[in-house]
């Protein structure tokens, strides 16, 4: 569980650890207008954690910054729009609602 599905208001960000195959990944999730969407918090550019703080991952227009080189990915899609991997994704982590329970699966393609 990585959280109640209440708990996260709009435009905020949250990081959780997601285990895979006994190795835990660190992974955020993001509310956009009321959706969540969860993400592995890794560049595509440079395999490196993006959070320019602790849980801060969105920039003043809502879209997820890699602190390293600053390229902008789209917060619903994980979409890069600016910087050097573009067109690439963020790779998504599945999540599911149980009751008022946020649950993430393992992204298909780790």
């Amino acid at each position: 569980m990585i959280g109640r599905a209440g708990d996260l208001p709009c435009g905020t960000t949250r990081k959780f650890l997601l285990p895979v195959d006994g190795e835990p990944i660190e992974a955020f999730v993001v509310n956009v207008d009321g959706t969540l969407h969860a993400w592995v918090n890794r560049c595509r550019h440079v395999a490196l954690t993006m959070d320019w703080v602790e849980n801060r991952f969105l920039d003043e227009t809502g879209l997820i910054v890699c602190a390293t080189h600053g390229a902008r990915y789209r917060a619903d899609t994980g979409e890069c729009v600016l910087g050097p991997p573009i067109g690439k994704r963020l790779i998504r982590v599945p999540l599911r609602i149980d009751g008022d329970q946020v649950l993430a699966g393992v992204p298909a393609d780790l």
